[in-house]
């Protein structure tokens, strides 16, 4: 059996954009053994989920002797890196030391990818792929996907419980505020004559993790007593099960890559960032794009649009139906 190691880090939207690579390796290979080191709490969505058969934390405390030039090798890290007839990593290594170590343990295969971005070097998946392309493998599809397992799917019906479908999820943060849509449009845009409302659907989940804990307190309070759910610090799995048959809405976030993978309906807003570069290149995907690059700037109805339209072409236009509160708090990971 070939055994092949993936070494890739980052954010959640840096790791979901290599999918599209992940996924030809892994249909050119179907028999092989694949495993990532990466953020386990990240990867894990690709552990026994179609990609690979098992993720490794790249954060163990030995390893960061592979980054020292002349480093004393744990003998143990040594043994397992040999072990892989080839190993792909994207870690950021510009001296090369990491590649100089990883050969003298005997790796005689290994391929770099890019550990950086190029906002003028074509889509991030795009470039993301090069390394597998370099296999001879060509990488077709760049749309993203993800597996949920039985147990992430079964955790979702449960999550999701009596709320009345169709269901809208929403989530109102990011890993910068300049990328994050206004608090206030968010509340407006699910306002009707001044009083909560979400429109054509039915229910509303609001997704949040530890960054977003300033705005979801908030909505929080002004949605008090309403038809709302919050999922909050879900493991990523179980989230992507979760908003899997949603209408999505967020910004230019890795919470956004993982809603487009799940398979859910989405409208992402983008502000200062190129979706050109960032945006899933899913079909799944609609981008409403902020006149020069100001998110502030982008204005409801034209959110309030997007979600009309694709509640309509996909069926979703039943009436609101107005229930008791529902709130879900979930254990940080």
């Amino acid at each position: 059996m070939e055994r092949i190691l993936v070494i890739r880090g980052g954010a959640i939207g840096d790791f979901i954009l290599t999918l599209p690579a992940l996924k030809a390796l892994r249909d050119a290979r179907p028999g092989a053994y694949i495993e990532i080191l990466g953020y386990k709490h990240i990867a894990v969505v690709a552990e026994n989920r179609f990609y690979a058969q098992t993720v490794r934390s790249v954060e163990y405390g030995p390893l960061a002797r592979f980054f020292a030039d002349k480093s004393e090798l744990p003998a143990e890290l040594a043994d397992y890196f040999a072990r892989f007839d080839l190993i792909i990593s994207y870690l950021y290594d510009p001296e090369r030391v990491f590649e100089k170590n990883l050969r003298n343990c005997g790796v005689k295969n290994l391929i770099r990818g890019p550990a950086k971005i190029l906002e003028n070097a074509g889509h991030a998946a795009r470039q993301l792929a090069r390394p597998i392309e370099e296999l001879g493998i060509a990488v077709l599809d760049l749309s993203e996907k993800i597996f949920p397992s039985i147990e992430d799917r079964a955790f979702a019906r449960d999550f999701i419980g009596t709320l009345p479908q169709p269901i809208v999820t929403i989530h109102p943060g990011s890993g910068s505020l300049q990328k994050n849509w206004p608090l206030e449009s968010w509340i407006a845009l699910f306002s009707e004559n001044g009083e909560f409302s979400v429109g054509k659907c039915s229910s509303l989940v609001v997704i949040s993790g530890e960054a977003d804990n300033a705005q979801v307190m908030q909505l929080e309070l002004e949605w008090s007593r309403r038809n709302v759910r919050f999922a909050k610090n879900l493991p990523l799995p179980k989230l992507g099960a979760v908003v899997e048959r949603s209408i999505f809405i967020g910004h230019d976030s890795g919470i956004s890559h993982l809603a487009a993978a799940a398979g859910a309906n989405c409208i992402l807003l983008f502000g200062p960032t190129n979706p050109d570069v960032w945006a899933p290149k899913n079909n799944n995907v609609q981008v409403l794009q902020a006149p020069n690059g100001s998110i502030s700037d982008l204005k409801i109805e034209q959110v309030e649009a997007a979600l009309a339209k694709l509640s309509t072409a996909t069926g979703q236009n039943r009436p609101t139906r107005r229930l008791r509160a529902h709130f879900t708090f979930s254990s940080p990971m």
